[in-house]
């Protein structure tokens, strides 16, 4: 069975340059995509649009940082079961597995993380989330699925 209320389906592109004053944007636009389908309750889009926000500021930093003048790409696709978003980036890349995992937020060495938290906050919000990486740049996809008839509880 597909997910309760209307089903939109299509894809929305956005091509940002390289500046956190896009960042409220993506979130409006990535976030009224999610709207469009009423399965979606409002806590689900707002973990959508934090993911994103992660996964577009990271996008933002690496290619501030590799001095490259492209256009980040945000794609939402929306399907019957899920909306997935991917930000692709044109940064000199990096290795996820690198990344050190987050020690419990009462640990005193959380103190001592001043990034790495949009990785953990991107895998513990969305569905679904795979990072490919290489020296031409960074591909983030997010998915968030949605409640079907059968999930509810």
């Amino acid at each position: 069975m597909t997910a309760k209320g209307a089903i939109a389906e299509g894809v929305v592109e956005l091509l940002i340059p390289a500046r956190t004053e896009y960042l409220q944007l993506v979130r409006t636009v990535v976030g009224e995509a999610a709207a469009v389908d009423s399965s979606l309750d409002a806590e689900r889009i707002a973990d959508l649009r934090l993911a994103v926000s992660e996964a577009t500021t990271n996008a933002i930093d690496a290619q501030t940082a590799s001095g490259v003048e492209d256009r980040i790409v945000v794609r939402c696709n929306l399907a019957a079961e899920q909306i997935e978003i991917e930000v692709n980036d044109r940064g000199a890349g990096f290795k996820p597995d690198d990344v050190r995992p987050l020690p419990d937020a009462e640990s005193p060495e959380r103190l001592e993380f001043e990034s790495g938290l949009g990785l953990s906050l991107m895998r513990r919000l969305a569905d679904e989330t795979t990072i490919e990486t290489s020296v031409d740049g960074t591909a983030v996809r997010l998915v968030i699925r949605f409640l079907t008839t059968g999930d509810e509880t």
